[in-house]
This record gives structure tokens, C-alpha cells and sequence, in this order.
């Protein structure tokens, strides 16, 4: 059985967990995230991030992991190759959907939702140069949503005052960078209407973790061939 360790700052990538759980019924799903203190992430440092992410990585590793899902997009545009350097593990990583929201976007206008420190990533920048340089993205304020929807505090009003000013731009993909979002998705649809889609990376999380462990099996059976192989007579 294999052991898969989820990561976020808060409780927004209990989402995620139970995406890999419904997918891999025989997996042992162990979802951790950050202390009350450290939370949100939103306008942190990376190097405050990485001092509050390493021991939480640890305790993973320590219980025999074979893969980690960072499902916390903050940390995965921030930090995930200073992680992929210092722990020898397969990792997967959530970022924002830019390349699927380049892709489906009949308008060209796309809006990615996510917090002040995803959006001003290196990665984030090199995504956006890479899939929408010539499309307009839009990035309405979402610093406190994480929090917000933490407490169940998000309102009705908040939410429009984000997504509405996207919607009359022509905006007709929404972006959830940030898996806290997850637990808004169905408020977001209604607001934005049929005519907008939302994209969220569960579904191609799912899809990563099965190639990563599709891979894995592949060599545990090639070892184990080779080692059946016997040596010639001498």
C-alpha cells in the first residue's frame, strides 16, 4: 500500500486528499497542514513559508511516503524546487491552471484567483509568459479569502466585489489558484453563469499521482526481474 503525503497551509487541501482518496481506495492518504499561527501564507516570504513547510515535509518522509502532494499553490510557485533539492521523493506540485485556461478561453480574457505571493512567483510570471502573452489576464484582489473561507466567513458581497469587474471585462474562465477556493467552486459558478468555466487542478492532480506511481511500479518490477536473472556459470 502505498503511502501519499498532502500538504497545505490550511484546510483547503482536504479537497485534494479526498479526490486521492476516492482515486486510490487502497492508498494511505495523510493530509497535514500548518499551524493557526503561521496561517495564511497569502503575503509571507518564501523564506518564512520554507522554515514553516520543512518539518511538516519531514514527518512524511519519516513515515515512509512514497510521493507528496503540495496542494498549496503558494508553496508549489514558491518553493517546490528548493523542496525537490532537499527531500528524494517525487513530489507533485499545484499551480495555477493558466496553460488549460489559455487553452479553452473563446474571449481571451482569463482571470486567475489566488493569492499575492502566487501571483507575484517567478513561476506564476513564467506561466502566464508561456500560455496567455497574448491573452488578458486579469487577477482580482483574493488576499483574504484564504482566511475567510478558513473561518467561514466569505460572503456573498466579497465574492462579487472580486468576480463581478472580471465578468464585464469578458472574462470567460475563472482560475482557482489556491485549493481554499475548492470549497467556493459552486458559489463561483453561480455567480459567473454557464457561459464561464472554473478550473481547479483536482482532477489533474489525480491524474499526475497515478502516472507517478504507474512509473514507480514499473521499476519495482524491472529490479525485481533483474534480480531473478541468474548469474552464467562460470
Amino acid at each position: 500500500m502505498t503511502k501519499i503525503g498532502v500538504f497545505d497551509s490550511g484546510i483547503g487541501g482536504l479537497s485534494v486528499a479526498r479526490a486521492l482518496e476516492e482515486a486510490f481506495p487502497g492508498s494511505d492518504i495523510i493530509f497535514r497542514h500548518d499551524t493557526p499561527e503561521h496561517f495564511p501564507y497569502a503575503t509571507k516570504s518564501p523564506d518564512e513559508i520554507y522554515s514553516y513547510v520543512v518539518p511538516i515535509i519531514q514527518t512524511f518522509v519519516d513515515e515512509s511516503c512514497g510521493l507528496i502532494v503540495i496542494a498549496c499553490n503558494t508553496v508549489s510557485t514558491t518553493l517546490i524546487g528548493r523542496l525537490r533539492r532537499d527531500f528524494p521523493l517525487p513530489f507533485v506540485a499545484v499551480e495555477p491552471m493558466v496553460k488549460p485556461a489559455a487553452n479553452v478561453t473563446k474571449t481571451g480574457v482569463i482571470t486567475v484567483c489566488a493569492t499575492p505571493t502566487t501571483l507575484g512567483s517567478a513561476r506564476y510570471a513564467e506561466l502566464k509568459r508561456l500560455y496567455a502573452s497574448n491573452m488578458t489576464v486579469l487577477e482580482p484582489d483574493c488576499a483574504d479569502w484564504s482566511a475567510l473561507i478558513e473561518r467561514n466567513h466569505m460572503t456573498t458581497t466579497r465574492l462579487e466585489a472580486a468576480i463581478l469587474p472580471c465578468l464585464e471585462k469578458g472574462t470567460d474562465v475563472i482560475v482557482l489558484g489556491c485549493t481554499h477556493y475548492h470549497w467556493i467552486e459552486q458559489d463561483i459558478k453561480k455567480l459567473a453563469g454557464r457561459g464561464v468555466v472554473v478550473l481547479q487542478p483536482e482532477t489533474a492532480v489525480v491524474q499526475q499521482v497515478k502516472k507517478i506511481l504507474a512509473e514507480n511500479e514499473t521499476k519495482l518490477t524491472e529490479v525485481k526481474i533483474e534480480s531473478q536473472v541468474k548469474k552464467p556459470l562460470l
